[in-house]
């Protein structure tokens, strides 16, 4: 089985992702680790908008699907079920639902997420609620291919998981949905 998974800034993709590594030994693959390797590579500091730009040159170079076309050549060696990270693009989601992947989205209150990125304080999270909502404004809804839209990238999701809740309430989510898919 394999899985992309989508979503907004802090709604739970890392947890989902998580979930399915810990408690069902899915192999994990992550674009934003992908880029920040090319970022720290290159020498430049790993903030949102060094990875916005890292990405959309990847991208523009090489083509919309790139960063998960070098990902899936580096998961064809797994045996098991695999899971995909921070998928961004349409071509991204194009290309594993070409391979039968099924596309997951996850999404929940903006404040919500916020206040969750505030706790996790990554490289990328360190930032105020204003630019927050700017950062997230702007990977929406791009027009240009090699860009983010995850607004449309949500909408090819078979499934969406609202997580306005606990994590025991998401992974209750999650368990329903694979049982569907198995």
């Amino acid at each position: 089985m394999i899985i992309g998974i989508t979503g907004t800034n802090g709604a739970g993709k890392g947890t989902i992702v998580d979930y399915l590594a810990n408690t069902k030994k899915f192999a994990h693959y992550s674009v934003r680790e992908f880029l920040i390797k090319e970022i720290e590579a290159r020498g430049l500091p790993v903030e949102r908008p060094t990875m916005r730009q890292v990405a959309n040159e990847l991208r523009k170079e090489h083509g919309p699907a790139y960063v998960v076309e070098a990902l899936l050549s580096r998961a064809q060696t797994e045996a098991g079920n695999v899971v995909f990270e921070s998928i961004r693009t349409v071509g991204e989601a194009e290309l594993l639902k070409s391979k039968g992947a099924l596309l997951w989205a996850v999404d929940a209150d903006r404040k919500t997420r916020f206040e969750r990125t505030l706790k996790r304080w990554s490289e990328t999270d360190k930032i105020d609620f204003e630019q927050f909502c700017i950062y997230e404004d702007r990977e929406m809804q791009s027009t240009e291919p090699w860009d983010m839209n995850v607004f449309a990238v949500m909408k090819m999701a078979d499934h969406v998981f609202t997580n306005n809740g606990t994590q025991e309430e998401l992974f209750n989510q999650v368990e329903e949905v694979l049982k569907k898919a198995l």
